[in-house]
């Protein structure tokens, strides 16, 4: 995405490493990645630390990213772990690759017409019973907004938890976090029906 490799040096300096992360969301993907058996994939990675982050836990996790600037710095700054430049719409993997997936925010610019293009690819690659965890925007409605980068979305969890089903998952848990002067925030874990 152009728009991302354009600001992908202040993207990486200001949100780029696990000191930025809010310890619930560490949390709450710790103990999603407990529970993981099999390959994972970091489905937009960005600058590759939440893919050191699992690869620390001990998974065996690859990361896969559209900006190219940023799978450039991830390959340098996380050597030894796999990053790829490709869409999370069309994955370079084969069907039930995956024991998980972590998709954080990564389809937060995916207009509601289109989200269903990473979320049946996601389900098309990871193994039955493996599990996929989504960072997101918290709204009231499916409404735009202009985030820092390009446009973005907010989804109510109840909205994006149906689409997520209906790529074929069971939804698990769903978090919503509001901070004072911060934008909404969910994550939603679910399991692939297989």
């Amino acid at each position: 995405m152009n728009a991302y490799d354009a600001r992908a040096d202040e993207y990486i300096a200001a949100l780029g490493s696990m000191d930025a992360v809010h310890p619930v969301d560490r949390a709450i993907v710790n103990a999603w990645a407990t529970g993981l058996t099999g390959p994972v994939l970091d489905a937009g990675c960005g600058p590759g630390h939440w893919t050191e982050h699992l690869a620390d836990l001990g998974l065996d996790v690859r990361g896969v990213d559209l900006a190219p600037r940023f799978v450039e710095h991830a390959r340098a700054a996380h050597p030894g772990i796999r990053f790829d430049v490709g869409s999370i719409d069309r994955l370079d993997a084969v069907d039930d690759s995956f024991g998980g997936i972590l998709s954080w925010f990564s389809t937060i610019h995916h207009a509601p017409e289109a989200i269903s293009a990473p979320l049946n690819e996601f389900a098309r690659v990871t193994r039955p019973g493996g599990a996929v965890l989504l960072g997101f925007f918290v709204g009231p409605a499916i409404e735009p907004f202009d985030h820092a980068v390009v446009r973005a979305y907010r989804w109510p969890a109840s909205e994006l938890a149906r689409r997520v089903d209906a790529a074929g998952f069971d939804v698990i848990e769903t978090h919503t976090r509001e901070s004072a002067g911060e934008r909404a925030v969910g994550a939603l874990i679910a399991q692939h029906r297989g």
